[in-house]
């Protein structure tokens, strides 16, 4: 008893000197009043910070920044305090335990804070709330997706995922705040059906929200402008709101709604006119650059000529402080007012020291009705050449060549110094490439290279470096490397058995979904590495055990690229070909654009007709008839040049047009450009009266099924088939034939027909340069040996 007494009091008194401690953490979070009081406290009490106190923190924090306005804001101060650093480990461990909510509102605030999209804790946070997403309730899932949009994963399978969730589970949501907000995230995966299901759902919810929530209508606008549809029922309904409320509507709003207006081309008098109204008001409220801006895009189209006047001369004197986005928004809104004067530009290309902002400014000058650029604009762009990577040089050379493509220019010495500055971008390219001594320096200006400039002149030295650079391929970077050369079309054998090598030697530390991209390669340039089955073996075994969880549509572009080069896996093929399997191809292409879907199907038919004929002892049946009907069912258009010599020789030398069809559709739904049939003497038959009419697709002479082409023919006869080959055909740097042609020759082969292939370079030697030497080939290659 006198020892309780004896330690009683000395409880009591160390709780009289703690009294704050005793008050719960997230009360105390709750009352501070500023963002060091918050990391004060998780100073203190690290070692004891639940993870939902961590999710708190991590909220207060960001209500004292969404309080402020933007020029108050401190996001990169906050995330740099040494206590965020402390907030970020606590919450790598503790995650897991998170609830769902929890999670989420996490991750959405380490984005606000400006933690990069591909920060370890960001893809944690991702990763663990794509393990749960089946759970996640509608409030929580439309957080989640805007988190994925503002790391633009737009087309991701794990948006994808979410489209499906909503799809599924449309009729029992009440809530439109939350729908609206994944109808913007996964507008881009949609079918029509999907999307008027979407549309009706809208409307059926529309009533149940406040007049004021401004926020939903836009979003409902901002996904009929994704999806490109103008349904003037929920327009008018959204715009009604937007009316009610345009006291309450700031710059941003008045903006963005706008803007989805162009798009939409929907006209609201009214609200343009409110707007207007709004608009000018707030003309001298807005000093600072980024704020003007968007007030001169969204008024200067509307504006009458006081106000013109006053937005053109406050403008140019912020000239000097606009971003080359800046400049780029004040260029198209100038050119909607029909100003034409570009002195904004040119006094921002004079000051501008960022090749990445001169480009861009560069580029919409070119985009004008009436570009120009002086020798000033010229000679700016030649001083940050040496400064420029390999995209800015071919963002440059893009913008030159379309000057001098539609003849966008003044003086016939202008012309003459562009093509002095094309030289000059040739020459930077060059040297640049020379420089690199590192290959995934190198890789990381490779991988969003496209367009004309850079197939033309750089295209030749970037594979050379490359080669030179090629003991550096590793399993990190072989998927990368091999899908630049799939890109490129251009054949080193040096380069694709390099990446074979290593593929072979460290396929364990690759991962199984980056093999479609390193098959690519060797399947589209029709090349055979050293170790050929080998190679395609590991490859296939590597990817076998995943074959249940791939995305159906990398499975059918795998399943086709595997038989463009005579590879028929037969896991892979029975995994394709599946009612289960299919039944979850035809659900995910619900949810796909009307191009890609369209393009998965077509590669399906290919895959399943290269199965039918060379591989039918897997008897998977061919079930693509009416798609087949229904994709061909149209004009295939007029043969072109080098087609129309052909086609009237062929008559020449087999004895009528009579005797030679054009534009013939075979068994399984080949194209072929002409058929003609020799009998036993290797004479040409005739077709008679059913003859193709040129440009035309011809009526079925065959059953849908017939195995071979020749088996209605007499004995002794054969079925030709003849091809012109351009440019497409063949590899960009050697006159090899790449992997779908050599399918096609196979397959009609199989169909029975003896094929002739005319390389376009063949067709247009000297050697064949006068009409005798084209008509003896011909007979050459249909009357000779046979050899095409």
């Amino acid at each position: 008893m006198l020892r309780l007494k004896a330690i009683c009091p000395f409880s009591w008194r160390v709780f009289h000197f703690r009294p704050f401690s005793c008050e719960p953490l997230i009360s105390q979070m709750e009352k501070c009043k500023d963002e060091e009081q918050v990391f004060d406290l998780i100073e203190k009490n690290k070692a004891v910070l639940s993870e939902e106190q961590v999710g708190c923190a991590f909220n207060t924090l960001w209500q004292f920044q969404k309080q402020k306005t933007s020029l108050l804001k401190n996001i990169e101060c906050i995330r740099d305090h040494p206590q965020f650093l402390t907030l970020y480990n606590l919450t790598v461990n503790k995650m897991e335990f998170m609830n769902d909510d929890n999670l989420v509102n996490v991750l959405y605030i380490t984005r606000q804070f400006a933690v990069e999209a591909h920060d370890p804790l960001v893809e944690a946070l991702v990763t663990e709330a794509w393990r749960r997403l089946e759970r996640f309730d509608i409030q929580v899932l439309s957080k989640f997706s805007s988190c994925l949009v503002d790391q633009h994963l737009y087309f991701s399978p794990l948006m994808g995922k979410i489209a499906d969730i909503v799809n599924r589970n449309l009729e029992t949501i009440q809530d439109l705040r939350s729908l609206s907000v994944l109808m913007v995230s996964i507008s881009s995966l949609t079918s029509q059906r999907f999307q008027e299901q979407l549309v009706n759902k809208t409307e059926r919810l529309f009533d149940t929200i406040d007049s004021s929530q401004v926020n939903i209508a836009r979003r409902i606008v901002q996904f009929l402008r994704n999806i490109k549809y103008s349904y003037y029922p929920l327009l008018e309904r959204c715009n009604k709101m937007f009316l009610s409320n345009m006291n309450n509507l700031d710059l941003e709003s008045i903006s963005k709604i706008l803007s989805l207006y162009h798009s939409l081309q929907f006209h609201s008098f009214e609200f343009v006119l409110m707007a207007k109204k709004r608009l000018t008001e707030m003309i001298p409220l807005f000093d600072h650059p980024a704020s003007f801006v968007k007030l001169f895009v969204a008024l200067g189209p509307m504006a009458g000529p006081e106000e013109k006047t006053q937005l053109e001369s406050t403008i140019l004197l912020m000239s000097e402080e606009l971003t080359g986005q800046q400049a780029l928004a004040v260029m198209g809104a100038m050119e909607e007012m029909e100003t034409r004067d570009s002195r904004l530009i040119k006094n921002y290309l004079k000051i501008s020291v960022k090749p990445s902002e001169i480009s861009v400014l560069v580029s919409a000058i070119s985009m004008l009705p009436s570009p120009h650029l002086d020798e000033a604009g010229i000679s700016r762009i030649e001083a940050v050449l040496p400064q420029c990577d390999l995209n800015d040089l071919n963002s440059f050379a893009t913008s030159v060549l379309r000057w001098i493509q539609y003849g966008h220019v003044y003086l016939d010495n202008t012309t003459g110094k562009q093509l002095k500055l094309l030289q000059k971008l040739d020459h930077y390219g060059h040297q640049r490439l020379q420089k690199y001594n590192n290959l995934n320096l190198l890789w990381e200006e490779l991988r969003s290279l496209k367009g004309d400039w850079f197939a033309e002149s750089l295209l030749e030295d970037t594979i050379a470096t490359l080669q030179c650079l090629m003991d550096q391929i590793n399993y990190i970077n072989v998927a990368g490397i091999a899908s630049f050369i799939s890109r490129s079309n251009y054949l080193n054998t040096l380069l694709l058995d390099k990446i074979a090598s290593v593929v072979l030697q460290q396929i364990e530390k690759i991962h199984p979904f980056s093999i479609f991209s390193i098959i690519l390669p060797f399947s589209i340039l029709n090349y055979d590495p050293p170790q050929r089955d080998e190679f395609f073996g590991t490859c296939i075994q590597h990817l076998n055990p995943y074959l249940c969880i791939l995305d159906p549509l990398m499975l059918v572009f795998l399943g086709f690229y595997l038989a463009i080069h005579e590879y028929f896996p037969e896991d892979l093929i029975k995994t394709i070909f599946n009612i289960k399997f299919l039944g979850r191809l035809d659900s995910q292409l619900e949810l796909l654009c009307s191009s890609l879907s369209t393009r998965v199907q077509v590669r399906l038919m290919e895959l399943n007709r290269a199965v039918c004929l060379e591989c039918p002892e897997y008897q998977i049946p061919w079930f693509h008839d009416r798609f087949c009907q229904q994709h061909y069912n149209k004009d295939t258009g007029s043969l072109n040049g080098a087609q129309q010599q052909i086609y009237k020789m062929l008559a020449e030398v087999l004895g009528g047009m009579n005797c030679v069809k054009a534009s013939v559709l075979t068994p399984y739904y080949h194209t072929i450009d002409f058929e003609c049939i020799l009998d036993k003497r290797k004479k040409p038959l005739p077709y008679g009266s059913h003859n193709t009419t040129l440009g035309k697709m011809p009526e079925m002479h065959w059953e849908p099924n017939t195995p071979r082409v020749g088996s209605r023919l007499p004995p002794g006869t054969e079925r030709i088939a003849l091809e012109f080959l351009d440019l497409r055909a063949f590899c960009k740097n050697v006159p090899h034939l790449k992997g779908k042609s050599a399918m096609k020759k196979r397959h009609l082969e199989i169909l029975g027909y003896r094929v002739i292939q005319i390389p376009h370079f063949e067709w247009n030697s000297m050697v064949l340069s006068t009409k005798g030497a084209r008509l003896d080939y011909l007979r050459e290659c249909i009357f000779g040996d046979g050899k095409s």
